[in-house]
């Protein structure tokens, strides 16, 4: 029996740390049209810093090699042998908040292109519910001139991936899984079920699978927007916010959510996916498009009550220098993908300051490629009229933050991470 082969389609955040582990059961190809990409997994190095170099160097093979490891390459004819194809492009929405579904088709064309009588197509990326049956199959199908559920099938397993995180890696978090038929289903649970130490959800259906991972961000991004608008009103009624959730917290069932900037690929994005598919059907979703408007609107907030602090001290607003320490979407992670710091940096530009922003994690390229600012991995010399912190990275503990500030200045704390008695504001 031939042994089973697994193409992973995207090696960005998701795909290759799936990849990594597959590769230490199977022979995983790893498939990304950015050339530059390849030839840096190829020579040992992921630059998302998911997997760190030891880690990938130890399951790289040669392309010709039959055991079990990863090869990674932008070739279409060196992933045609397999018969396991899994998906794990981004899903990203436009300037308009609306889904765009092109790097999804794009892949399924891909995959299209070298699919088999009996292989499985399996998509990881987040989606609203039917859109791998009603989007992506429809384009195997016309590709590949195959039959759905005769020729070819489909699954779908949500990426749990939590970028930064090295502690709930992707084998530590249990896998909802799902197929096309229930057949296909056991095979794809199965497969995923022999690397994922922390088990498998086989769901009953594709649909129902999709459903699954659109809410757990949905329902994320709605628990934020609230204390949010709680940091909003305790700022009116002059309370510290995390006092008061940390008085609230002694509740055995009260949830540990804080306020701050909502971005990132996931719980930024997902929820305009779920509210899409239920305006398509006669819906319009309150709650979760509300929630969305509250958390889009922060970084404006957060740029205002900076400014009100300075005002208080008699800080000149236009022409101040300003720090802004952070531009990464979380902490601990060089993605800059969607994230909301930018917001709050254009947000403080309208007021006409002048910006330098510090991050020891991202990639000065990227920050200019995808939002045209400047950034610097080096601490910055002199000295500024506001320091604002705006992601928490751990080397920012590094930083004496009052050698960065003049005299008559502030700290505006957005993560609740300093020492409370040296900042002037916060969420």
């Amino acid at each position: 029996m031939k042994k089973d082969k697994i193409a992973i389609i995207g090696l960005g955040y998701v795909g290759l740390p799936l990849a990594r582990l597959f590769a230490t059961k199977f022979p995983v190809v790893g498939f990304d049209i950015n050339t530059d990409r390849i030839s840096e997994l190829m020579s040992g190095v992921d630059s998302t810093l998911e997997v760190d170099n030891e880690t990938l160097q130890s399951v790289l093979i040669d392309e010709n090699s039959d055991s079990n490891g990863l090869f990674c390459t932008n070739q279409l004819d060196k992933i045609k042998d397999c018969n396991y194809y899994i998906v794990t492009v981004p899903t990203p929405v436009d300037k308009n908040n609306r889904p765009i579904l092109t790097p999804l088709v794009k892949a399924s064309e891909t995959v299209g292109n070298v699919l088999k009588k009996g292989d499985i197509v399996i998509y990881e990326s987040t989606v609203y519910p039917g859109a791998t049956e009603e989007d992506c199959v429809p384009v195997l199908e016309k590709v590949s001139g195959l039959k759905f559920n005769e020729d070819f099938y489909a699954g779908y397993s949500p990426e749990r991936i939590n970028p930064g995180d090295k502690e709930h890696t992707v084998e530590k978090i249990l896998k909802v899984t799902s197929g096309s038929t229930p057949e296909i289903g056991f095979k794809v649970d199965s497969l995923y079920k022999s690397v994922i130490t922390a088990g498998t959800h086989l769901a009953p259906t594709i649909k129902v699978a999709e459903a699954s991972k659109v809410i757990e961000n949905s329902q994320r991004d709605i628990n934020i927007a609230f204390v949010n608008e709680l940091a909003k009103i305790f700022n009116l009624l002059d309370i510290n916010t995390h006092d008061v959730l940390e008085a609230a917290g002694t509740k055995w069932n009260f949830l540990p959510f804080k306020p701050g900037l909502v971005g990132g690929h996931c719980i930024g994005v997902d929820p305009y996916y779920l509210a899409q598919k239920a305006q398509e059907n006669g819906y319009h979703p309150e709650i979760i498009l509300a929630g969305r408007r509250l958390n889009d609107g922060m970084g404006d907030y957060v740029a205002s009550e900076i400014v009100k602090c300075m005002i208080k001290k008699n800080i000149p607003v236009n022409g101040s220098k300003v720090l802004v320490l952070g531009i990464t979407f979380k902490e601990n992670c060089p993605d800059v993908r969607n994230t909301k710091a930018v917001d709050l940096v254009k947000a403080l530009k309208d007021y006409g300051t002048n910006i330098t922003i510090h991050d020891p994690w991202a990639s000065k390229d990227e920050v200019m490629h995808e939002y045209g600012l400047k950034s610097t991995k080096s601490i910055p010399s002199g000295k500024f009229d506001a320091v604002i912190l705006t992601v928490s990275h751990n080397k920012f503990n590094e930083l004496d933050f009052l050698s960065l500030k003049k005299e008559n200045a502030i700290i505006y704390d957005v993560k609740n991470f300093l020492d409370e008695k040296h900042v002037d504001g916060s969420l």
